[in-house]
């Protein structure tokens, strides 16, 4: 008699694994840029993890989508920020693109969808005299201040920043390059993964700071840095586990927050969120942070990328979590959203 095999989400993870490391197999960049309106497919997740309930350590789940476009157009999404009205956002995707849409919500204010959702490639970032290329162009963390967004590079190591406004279409009026100790050199697959902007209040006086996905020191943790004012200079976060570094921001509170995620054969798929306390940050010092949440596959994760937080109606801190699918049919693109339990 023949026997049903049974397809778990085991029997599963070597394909997505190769899918996420060779991306150019299953899927391509985006087909359709330069700011035509791009519809987007949404499925509504109702549960983070089934029957677990909504509280996850820190955070409580809120709701959240897994999205698709019909050309594949969405993908490679590395961070993500909520605009002011608390509708709008603007993302970057590792393949020096812009994406800018609005975030759909239901009459109970859960996520539903997304609309007017537009790519837009990015022009002149490249800090060398060479074409634009995936060398030049694999933007990895943002972040919006006074008047600019700052998009962190990998590979072709700077911070450029564009101005804010006609960011879709304009070149960079800055590029600098990350602070650095001599003897020290962030990896070429593995750099400034997060850039965040400190309180303008706070010990930091507003300077951007930097956090590397794989590039560490003799102690194995997380190469970063300062970038100005009082305390420029490198210092390193403490890595734990097989966790690396995707995206990161800091809440009013001066505390910050680092999205880590692990994807690979040997540890699996995993995602964690981890709580620093912004005064601790010292040229040469290593810090250590606290874990806010961790998911494994038993969730509705994926390969989780950008991280971003913003003050709900309410007062409360809500968090928006999302996956890059790397333009792989195996991965999905995945919005979620959280709120921060004090």
């Amino acid at each position: 008699m023949a026997v049903k095999k049974r397809w778990t989400i085991a029997a599963f993870l070597p394909f997505v694994l190769f899918a996420a490391f060779f991306p150019a197999a299953f899927g391509g960049q985006p087909a359709r840029v330069d700011g035509e309106v791009i519809s987007v497919k949404s499925l509504v997740i109702d549960e983070f993890k089934r029957g677990a309930g909504k509280r996850f350590g820190e955070l409580e789940y809120l709701g959240g989508l897994v999205m698709a476009t019909k050309n594949g157009e969405m993908g490679a999404v590395s961070s993500i920020r909520i605009l002011p009205d608390l509708k709008h956002f603007i993302s970057i995707m590792d393949t020096g693109h812009w994406a800018v849409g609005e975030l759909e919500r239901d009459a109970g204010g859960r996520l539903s969808g997304i609309g007017d959702y537009k790519i837009y490639s990015m022009v002149g970032s490249a800090s060398r005299k060479s074409k634009d290329h995936k060398d030049n162009l694999d933007a990895e963390g943002m972040v919006i201040t006074d008047g600019e967004i700052h998009v962190s590079f990998e590979r072709d190591h700077r911070i450029a920043a564009f101005p804010l406004e006609g960011f879709e279409t304009a070149k960079p009026v800055e590029i600098e390059k990350p602070v650095l100790d001599k003897g020290y050199r962030l990896r070429s697959n593995g750099g400034m993964e997060a850039v965040l902007k400190s309180p303008s209040d706070g010990p930091l006086e507003g300077a951007l700071v930097y956090i590397s996905e794989r590039s560490y020191n003799d102690q194995g943790n997380f190469i970063s840095g300062v970038q100005a004012g009082p305390e420029k200079g490198m210092f390193f976060v403490e890595r734990v586990g097989a966790y690396d570094v995707t995206d990161g921001v800091f809440l009013k509170d001066g505390t910050f927050l680092l999205l880590e995620r692990k994807f690979g054969l040997k540890d699996g798929i995993g995602m964690r969120i981890r709580r620093f306390e912004g005064k601790d940050i010292e040229p040469g010092k290593t810090i250590s942070g606290s874990i806010v949440m961790e998911a494994d596959f038993s969730h509705q994760i994926d390969n989780m990328e950008g991280l971003d937080a913003f003050t709900a109606a309410d007062g409360s801190t809500h968090l928006i979590v999302t996956s890059d699918d790397n333009h792989s049919l195996l991965e999905r693109n995945l919005l979620l959203e959280f709120r921060l339990v004090e």
